[in-house]
């Protein structure tokens, strides 16, 4: 927490500024360096402070920077490749920069996490191939959190030919934090000063050139998400590769006396070391031994013969230092290293008399994060985001039904009679297109959680829902993941690395599936339009509360159990709002459309295919039923081997209400949720071929048993079914990520723990309904 802290520039002799509560009182946003920060009252109150009118101006300790007397740790051999490592800040715009330069569309949102591994891309230029990877946003290269270490481990295993530091203009002291600790591991290093039409706009002045003379980096202005300045910064990384450009040089940190002198003991006992120092530039080293980082402890113990003099050396200096300056080691090179940025920027920044009036965030946030308002405007978008998904999505989704039932048609006369014939026509346009259907409905649903992201409303939902996150063991960062979880539960649970806590973690990925995924929603869509014609939107939403509600009583119950430590501190920048561009709300939406096509062309079609030829075969023998082809579906279907499945599972699901098609579904829909629609295409087709599969569910009798002629599904067998399909396991590619970025024993207490919950719930909602 010490880490984030310092990194967030909570130094001393910071101008801190209140702005409000949070609507349930915790936590608190503040403004520090330019940047909206929230932390709950448990962490603030570990931060002293004093009031502006105490407070006596200290002069700053600037020391100025020292020439690099070692050689660079390694030596690249020039060819006609260059790898750059795009490093930056959360909400940089690192990401679109990545998209603009490379030609690729990765995701963009405004707001921490985003890029939670790395991307590369490849494009060329002047001759040279260049592979440029977006890593993780972070704001330091520390230990605090797994996005940091990943960063590290990164720049020191591949060891890039340069590294491009993305910084937001706007806040330059608190993302210039990153670059000297770049500076600190001795990478050649080009800066892109980001929203430089923001910075510009706000009136304030940088004389950019005479700041990179002094840090020994060129810094070149870029607008990322127009595209200004990015073959400005293209070049420059190939002059600076080619060892062109005249501002590169390898330059350090002064940290003053005693620090240095403290780095100039340890560096010649880490030289003895080669192994180690071929990786590590031997100054670097002796600053994280200073600061007592535990990453560089263990490195060092188990990579040094020499590491009990090493560390002998580093305590005297420790002790030495702190009693100087009467603060941790840690803080007290934080302090100098805001210290030798604010030296610079007093040298080359102007700021303009703007920059003392409240700003636009804070404008918005009074109505946004109001007290009073903030609940419910958050209440109302997410309504509107629901009734849009039906509404909205009605219209196209009519069209393509009419497509795919003319599609049907069409072929079913073209093609020769036979099994061919009945596998094209009842198999694959039957049961992809009974889920092609809602593409519209899952774009709509999409561009609305892009909407959130790319204008910074997703920050400040989690810091209104913050404390609620909190009561039942989360944090509040665990919303970002969990609200991704609505789109894809694979996502989300590769976004839970951005959470520090591993407990935050593997808690947040548990509840998870409640968060009902959009490839749940034809299920949805299918059921809620045959049965619920009235409220569609106010059905669908309970669905998704539902979820929620789940979710927050299994975190409650893990949290009092299993989980029993209390939750990772909370602190989080709130980015300044921004609008969203139709590039990349386009491209989000473009991106899901795909992905979600590429499912129904592999996945949902080989499971129709596998599905058709369960319920088709074994054939008759009989040449007299093998005439009746009009009556195929009522003669051989109780002979299918899908029968025979479904028949085998039934018993476990009829206290649900479900008939043996409905336990084939749910089967199905553990390798894609939309196979269950695709199941239902199939299953429940009958000898009318004008009628659409709502018209069909709505007419399926039992033809067996006690309830021999009465319908299939009512309201309360469908609301039953819609609760199972929300609750139970998540699709297998959600299962083999969870056993990826944790283990089998977690993937596997997700699959069993979430079905049994499934069960019991819409056991409870059948059961105690058909009584009524």
């Amino acid at each position: 927490f010490r880490h984030r802290i310092l990194e967030m520039g909570f130094v001393k002799g910071r101008h801190v500024t209140v702005i409000k509560n949070a609507p349930l009182q915790d936590p608190i946003e503040y403004k520090i360096l330019d940047s909206h920060i929230s932390l709950r009252r448990s962490e603030a109150s570990q931060i002293e402070v004093i009031d502006i009118c105490d407070y006596e101006e200290e002069q700053h300790t600037f020391f100025g920077t020292i020439n690099d007397d070692d050689p660079a740790s390694f030596i690249h051999t020039k060819q006609k490749t260059i790898n750059v490592a795009l490093v930056g800040n959360p909400n940089c715009g690192k990401t679109s920069f990545f998209n603009f330069a490379t030609g690729l569309h990765e995701k963009v949102g405004n707001y921490g996490g985003v890029t939670v591994a790395a991307k590369i891309g490849v494009f060329n230029r002047k001759g040279y191939t260049i592979n440029l990877v977006d890593l993780p946003g972070t704001y330091s290269i520390t230990e605090y959190s797994p996005e940091e270490l990943y960063v590290r481990q990164h720049l020191i295993e591949e060891m890039p030919d340069l590294v491009l530091n993305v910084v937001d203009a706007s806040n330059l002291e608190r993302n210039l934090f990153l670059t000297t600790q770049l500076i600190d591991m001795n990478f050649k290093t080009v800066v892109a000063l980001n929203m430089f039409d923001e910075f510009e706009k706000s009136g304030n002045k940088l004389d950019y050139k005479y700041l990179g003379q002094m840090l020994g980096i060129p810094f070149i202005p870029t607008v990322a998400y127009k595209g200004i300045g990015i073959e400005d910064v293209i070049d420059t990384i190939i002059d600076v590769y080619e060892d062109q450009e005249e501002i590169t040089k390898h330059i350090h940190i002064n940290y003053g006396n005693t620090i240095e002198n403290a780095i100039s003991l340890i560096k010649p006992k880490l030289l003895k070391n080669k192994a180690i120092c071929d990786k590590y530039h031997t100054r670097y080293l002796s600053i994280k031994l200073l600061e007592n980082e535990k990453t560089t402890l263990d490195l060092l113990r188990d990579g040094t013969k020499n590491f009990k003099e090493i560390y002998k050396i580093v305590k005297r200096q420790q002790k030495i230092i702190t009693d100087e300056y009467k603060e941790n080691v840690e803080t007290v090179i934080a302090n100098l290293k805001y210290g030798f940025i604010r030296g610079a920027l007093k040298e080359t920044l102007v700021l303009s008399d703007n920059s003392h009036h409240p700003d636009k965030a804070t404008k918005i946030d009074n109505i946004l994060t109001n007290k009073w308002l903030g609940f419910p405007i958050l209440i109302i978008f997410l309504y509107l985001m629901f009734q849009a998904t039906f509404s909205l999505g009605a219209y196209p989704q009519e069209w393509i039904e009419t497509g795919v039932e003319l599609l049907g048609n069409w072929l079913s006369k073209v093609l020769p009679a036979g099994v061919f014939n009945d596998f094209v026509v009842e198999g694959l346009v039957a049961g992809a297109g009974g889920v092609i259907v809602f593409l519209p409905n899952i774009l709509i649903l999409f561009f609305f959680i892009s909407l959130m992201e790319d204008t910074g409303y997703m920050a400040r939902a989690t810091f209104i829902l913050d404390k609620l996150m909190h009561k039942i063991g989360l944090h509040g960062r665990s919303f970002i993941p969990l609200l991704t979880g609505f789109g894809c539960s694979v996502p989300a649970i590769m976004a839970c690395r951005t959470l520090e806590n591993k407990k935050d973690r593997i808690l947040t990925m548990l509840i998870i599936p409640f968060m009902s995924c959009s490839a749940k929603l034809p299920v949805y869509l299918l059921l809620v339009s045959a049965f619920f014609t009235k409220h569609q939107g106010l059905i669908l939403l309970s669905i998704y509360m539902i979820g929620i509600v789940i979710a927050i009583l299994v975190a409650l119950v893990l949290k009092n159990t299993v989980f029993k430590k209390t939750s990772e501190h909370f602190v989080m920048e709130l980015p300044p709002y921004r609008k969203a561009t139709l590039r990349n709300t386009a491209t989000h939406m473009w991106l899901k459309s795909v992905q979600y096509l590429k499912k129904i062309g592999s996945v949902v079609l080989v499971a129709s295919t596998l599905i058709w030829m369960l319920s088709y075969f074994p054939q008759q023998n009989d040449e007299k039923i093998n005439n009746l082809t009009a009556e195929r579906g009522s003669i051989q279907s109780p002979k299918s081997y899908i029968e025979q499945i479904g028949q085998f599972i039934e018993p476990t699901l009829r206290p649900l209400g479900f008939d043996w098609k409905m336990s084939v579904c749910v089967l199905t829909g553990f390798a894609a949720k939309e196979t269950a629609v695709s199941t239902m295409g199939i299953l429940y087709q009958s000898d009318d071929k004008d009628q659409t599969l709502v018209e069909q569910i709505r007419a399926e009798k039992y033809t067996y048993g006690e309830k021999a002629g009465q319908n299939v599904f009512t309201p309360l067998v469908a609301y039953s079914f819609i609760l199972f399909m929300l609750l139970y396991c998540p699709c297998v590619a959600a299962v083999v990520t969870c056993m990826k970025e944790y283990n089998k024993f977690w993937a596997l207490v997700l699959t069993l723990y979430t079905t049994a919950i499934a069960w019991i719930v819409s056991f409870l909602v059948y059961q105690i309904g058909s009584l009524f």
